[in-house]
């Protein structure tokens, strides 16, 4: 998909201003982890620990569309340390919220992405 609008930033700086960024958007307790892609300079993964007594972990795959647009991939939910089925409505409404929160970190981000 060729833009005009296409990303600028190198995936180093991205992954580090996503670091400082996501924890501030995240439940008091959560925790976040922000790994590069190696196959692509657009794209990282996210993994997220929850606070509590679920302590679920979810792992996320982010790549950017364009400079302010992202694409969000679930690739894993687990509970310690075992996949769990994600389709229960208290795993989904949890996801929905970390989705949320990474567009709301793309979203703060934008004046850093798009230039």
């Amino acid at each position: 998909m060729a833009s005009n609008d296409e990303l600028s930033v190198s995936q180093e700086d991205l992954v580090e201003a996503w670091k400082r960024t996501l924890p501030e958007r995240l439940a008091p307790g959560d925790t976040a982890e922000v790994f590069a892609n190696g196959a692509d300079p657009r794209a990282f993964h996210v993994h997220i620990k929850t606070q509590g007594r679920q302590m679920m972990e979810f792992d996320f795959a982010v790549q950017y569309v364009d400079s302010r647009e992202i694409d969000i991939q679930l690739k894993d939910v687990e509970r310690d340390g075992q996949t769990v089925d994600e389709r229960p409505e208290p795993i989904q409404e949890l996801i929905g919220d970390y989705r949320r929160h990474l567009h709301e970190t793309a979203q703060a981000l934008h004046h850093f992405t798009h230039m």
